[in-house]
């Protein structure tokens, strides 16, 4: 008999182990150590699902699936959930954001700071009105329907982290913050003219979502000047979310000329949502002329629900058909 003790000393207890017994799990250990390398050298024939283009570093999709949907329906369902009207109640929601802003303009700021801004230890200092999200309701729709257009793009274009995107008028990021959140820093782009809405996304929205270190590009800029951004930038997507509504014919068309060669050919996209007055006024067969001479090429018309209210969007796609 042979036997192994622990190492304490004096040994208090100890385990035998007969030397037959020994044999056989040397020899139960070598057969499965040959059996698992011929496992590993023999070619696989599994099948893996393909990777999600639309997946983040964490593995989180842009779009809710048909299970997700279900499964809060569920949840709603399960918890006895109705829509309710929505009454203020103390402990919940005592003040309107009216009430809100009127406490914030009368006691300084959360902050409460009555010195100059140099004493004042807030990082950034934030207007009453974007602290109570006012901004929020300038859009003629919900803020939710952001999230619709983000989705309906991602997809469109087959969005990656590492895709250059181009937002032309993007407000306060309603749409933007979805795009930024999802992208590689810097890899957002946008040019926007209204100098309150671009306070709204720089002081506000960037900070309280946690994106400042996405580093977007955000331009002020009035006549569809581009250069900021830089000479060898190549996009995945140009988008302008019923931004071309409010331009004349004229810049819409200075705009596309710049940015034709700036779209990355055949894979890029520019959408446009609403309408192309700016191209139908032309008429049909003129229009196409302009866009050729442009090296652009309209692809047709998607239509896109919302996910969460009674609401939908037209979008015209246009691709760069030369190199």
């Amino acid at each position: 008999m042979m036997a192994f003790f622990s190492s304490s000393s004096p040994p208090q207890k100890g385990v035998v182990v007969t030397v037959p017994a020994l044999v056989l799990a040397v020899s139960v250990a070598a057969l499965t150590l040959f059996f698992l390398a011929s496992s590993l050298s023999a070619p696989c024939s599994c099948s893996f699902p393909p990777p999600s283009p639309f997946s983040g570093d964490g593995g989180e999709r842009v779009s809710a699936t048909a299970e997700d949907i279900d499964w809060v329906r569920d949840q709603i369902r399960g918890n006895g959930l109705h829509m309710q009207d929505n009454v203020l109640r103390k402990g919940i929601n005592p003040r309107t954001r009216a009430q809100q802003l009127q406490d914030l303009i009368q006691y300084k700021g959360i902050s409460h700071y009555d010195g100059p801004d140099s004493d004042n230890h807030t990082a950034l200092p934030c207007p009453g009105e974007l602290l109570v999200e006012e901004h929020h309701s300038n859009y003629g729709e919900p803020w939710a329907g952001g999230r619709d257009v983000f989705e309906f793009l991602a997809e469109s274009t087959n969005l990656s982290p590492n895709s250059q995107v181009l937002e032309i008028g993007c407000g306060t990021l309603r749409v933007g913050l979805h795009f930024i959140r999802y992208l590689a820093p810097s890899r957002f782009h946008c040019l926007e003219r209204d100098e309150l809405s671009l306070m709204a996304a720089l002081r506000y929205e960037l900070p309280s979502q946690g994106l400042l270190h996405k580093r977007p590009v955000i331009v002020r800029g009035e006549s569809m000047d581009f250069t900021r951004f830089g000479d060898a930038v190549s996009y995945d997507l140009i988008y302008a979310s019923a931004v071309f509504l409010h331009m004349p014919d004229n810049l819409v068309w200075t705009g596309l000329e710049r940015l034709a060669g700036k779209l990355k050919p055949f894979v890029g996209r520019i959408y446009v949502s609403h309408n192309i007055k700016f191209c139908s006024r032309l008429g049909g067969e003129q229009c196409t002329k302009r866009l050729s001479d442009l090296g652009l090429e309209y692809l047709g018309k998607k239509t896109h629900d919302s996910l969460l209210f009674n609401h939908y969007e037209i979008w015209f796609e246009f691709r760069r058909s030369r190199a």
